[in-house]
């Protein structure tokens, strides 16, 4: 319980919890995007190798959140086009988002990126006593919050899920709807990967993997059904914290690292 234990707990589930709170639509729609953490990794790639190159950070940030909704955009594309359930198309841009990170990389990490500059400093520091990247994910999730609960955009994804023929019935566009979810689930896998890219200084190909299946299991554990029609932004992003409560744990009480992704099964 000391309080640099709780910090590092909170700054290392930030990602996921974001990453969370966008797959709590998906999944009250009864969709699932299996390339979040492709998403996140690639962003972080791509504003990581702008700034290498002299880009303004700033300019190089938006860039890669707009990347990371254009990537949403193809996925619902893929969907809308070929008319195939969402977890089929983004587990074919799992594999292309991750392959075109280590290929524009060239699988190595992309570290002269101007750490003294202003983002870096900000969202890679703290803000009272608390991580900026942790104050993000709390607006993010009262933002989210009050989208699917008070906006007819949230209602609209709230009653697909839980009735789609009826949803349809009552002149909902599902497919519409679908194409905005994915392309919120991309921005926010972009803003979850500038935060990586201010905390971690450097741009690893391979950071993210996995982090879809947390993000899922973050989503569930928090209270959000599979079954549809309903979902909890708070309780997702309360979920990827309780993961890195078990993973900060098993370290804590010296079990070994191998066991780590047992235990998070287990949970």
């Amino acid at each position: 319980f000391e309080w640099q234990q709780l910090k590092d707990v909170l700054q290392q589930s930030v990602y996921v919890a974001i990453l969370a709170g966008g797959m709590s639509f998906l999944i009250a729609m009864r969709e699932i995007d299996l390339s979040v953490g492709s998403m996140f990794g690639l962003t972080l790639i791509v504003s990581a190798l702008l700034m290498s190159h002299g880009m303004n950070p700033w300019v190089a940030v938006l860039i890669g959140i707009v990347a990371g909704g254009g990537m949403g955009l193809l996925n619902a594309i893929l969907v809308q086009a070929i008319a195939i359930p969402a977890i089929v198309a983004t587990l074919a841009t799992l594999s292309m988002f991750r392959g075109l990170a280590l290929a524009i990389s060239d699988g190595q990490q992309v570290v002269n990126v101007p750490t003294g500059h202003k983002f870096f400093t900000f969202f890679g520091g703290d803000a009272f006593g608390i991580p900026v990247s942790v104050w993000v994910m709390v607006i993010l999730a009262i933002i989210l919050t009050a989208v699917l609960r008070l906006t007819p955009y949230g209602y609209r994804v709230r009653s697909i899920g839980s009735n789609p023929e009826a949803a349809t019935f009552s002149g909902i566009s599902i497919p519409r709807v679908r194409v905005q979810t994915l392309v919120l689930v991309g921005i926010l896998s972009g803003i979850a990967g500038m935060l990586g890219l201010a905390f971690f200084t450097s741009g690893d190909p391979n950071i993210g993997t996995g982090f879809e299946l947390q993000a899922i299991a973050a989503a569930i554990i928090g209270g959000t059904p599979l079954r549809g029609g309903s979902a909890t932004v708070v309780g997702a992003m309360f979920g990827a914290i309780l993961l890195s409560v078990v993973t900060s744990g098993l370290t804590y009480f010296d079990v070994p690292v191998n066991w780590s992704q047992f235990a998070t099964g287990a949970v």
